[in-house]
């Protein structure tokens, strides 16, 4: 059997705030807003998340943790299951995420949040570009699809018939 290589390519583009349209911007401030919703006294980092749906409309998420840590849930997640409830049949186009100022990293979401905007874009079959704003700068990372994070989501093409 001839070994191959699996190989991806990852690209993040940096974009000043400045440097985007005013419904980007919107988007940015709607997620900056949902971080203080967060409900996070044990670990004190509060991230916010804001998705724009197909159909104009702005559904938003903030972490919410739990004395049982394992019961909290992601800010990337809430939002995407609130979207889901809410506009079950409408696309969502774009995701933004933003972490507690004090941070110093980009708010990459984690493996889990990865796992569900992937099957959402199976789903929905396109692609839902992400928003990583940093926290001390004025700059936006994008990504034209949540595939350029998790190049190899599992999803439901993967299950027995």
């Amino acid at each position: 059997m001839e070994e191959k290589n699996l190989e991806f390519q990852s690209e993040l583009k940096a974009v000043p705030f400045e440097g985007l349209n005013s419904q980007e911007m919107n988007l940015i401030h709607k997620a900056l807003g949902a971080r203080d919703r967060s409900h996070s006294p044990y670990s004190n980092f509060k991230v916010g998340a804001a998705i724009l749906m197909a159909n104009g409309q702005v559904v938003l998420g903030a972490n919410q943790e739990n004395a049982a840590y394992p019961s909290g849930l992601c800010a990337e997640r809430v939002a995407m299951f609130s979207a889901g409830v809410e506009f079950p049949k409408e696309r969502m186009e774009a995701l933004a995420v933003c972490v507690d100022e004090r941070a110093t990293n980009l708010p990459f979401p984690c493996g889990g949040c990865l796992q569900v905007m992937s099957e959402y874009e199976f789903k929905q079959k396109e692609s839902l570009k992400l928003y990583l704003i940093h926290p001390t700068k004025e700059l936006v990372y994008t990504t034209q699809s949540t595939r350029d994070l998790l190049p190899f989501s599992f999803n439901e093409s993967h299950l027995p018939d």
